[in-house]
């Protein structure tokens, strides 16, 4: 299934839901076809079947950021709006998602890279916030990338503006896995393989458990975690196939509820 969207294209099938920025080489964010993101994540809030969201673009980069004419005094306000409305979206988004970079992720491309829950690179990917070079900041890097990465290297890359390639993301934490670019799409693969034979529900509970516990301390992180297992988990049929399949020695059949 796709939407019908001049600016991305969306699909869902089998279980995996892909954004792919559709405005090449570089796919330069603009106000339009941000709104179409929002409207694909959307529609995605209410989705049960889908157990993976892949962004990635199309031509030689994932995207280089947001159109610089939009950061314009005139459209600044909307910008912004339309933009942050991705990453308040993701946030709602218990399904898992997947940032897959063909090329370079820059400026708002590497913000919305990030903010996904894991990301795979082609090592000949650029990835930075050159916004500084241009005097302005990058507001969902400056809250995403202490986290990711730590305070310190965080502000070398925020005040130097320099971009950092596939590898050494890898190497500092920023990304999962860089492979060389002719393996990319089978990693990718690969890698949505492991979750599309898994139950939808269990794959949403376990992001649920992971992001709910951020900055509590361990104690009422853990009541939390606690609390989803016995009361959200416990109430689902495929705990209780997962459970059962592995005693009687069977695979399970799940029902992604």
């Amino acid at each position: 299934m796709s939407g019908d969207f001049e600016h991305i294209l969306f699909e869902r099938s089998d279980g995996v839901a892909k954004i792919t920025l559709n405005q090449p080489p570089f796919n330069w964010m603009t106000i339009a076809m941000m709104r179409e993101i929002n409207s694909a994540l959307e529609s995605l809030l209410g989705d049960q079947e889908a157990k993976v969201l892949v962004f990635t673009g199309s031509g030689k980069a994932f995207s280089v950021g947001v159109d610089v004419a939009d950061h314009t005094a005139d459209k600044v306000e909307e910008m912004i709006k339309v933009f942050h409305g991705m990453f308040r979206l993701l946030q709602q988004l218990d399904i898992p998602t997947l940032a897959v970079l063909n090329g370079a992720a820059l400026g708002g491309g590497c913000e919305l890279a990030m903010a996904c829950d894991m990301i795979i690179a082609s090592e000949r990917a650029k990835i930075g916030q050159p916004e500084i070079k241009v005097g302005v900041l990058a507001p969902v890097a400056a809250v995403l990338l202490p986290r990711l990465i730590g305070r310190q290297k965080a502000l070398e890359l925020l005040l130097t503006g320099e971009d950092i390639r596939a590898p050494e993301a890898e190497r500092i934490g920023l990304i999962n896995k860089a492979v060389p670019p002719e393996e990319l799409e089978a990693a990718t693969e690969e890698f949505i393989g492991k979750l599309t034979g898994l139950s939808a529900a269990i794959l949403r509970l376990n992001k649920r458990a992971v992001y709910q516990s951020f900055g509590l301390s361990f104690a009422d992180a853990l009541d939390k975690v606690e609390s989803l297992y016995l009361g959200d988990l416990m109430a689902t049929e495929d705990a209780h196939e997962g459970l059962a399949a592995f005693l009687e020695k069977k695979s399970p059949v799940w029902k992604n509820r």
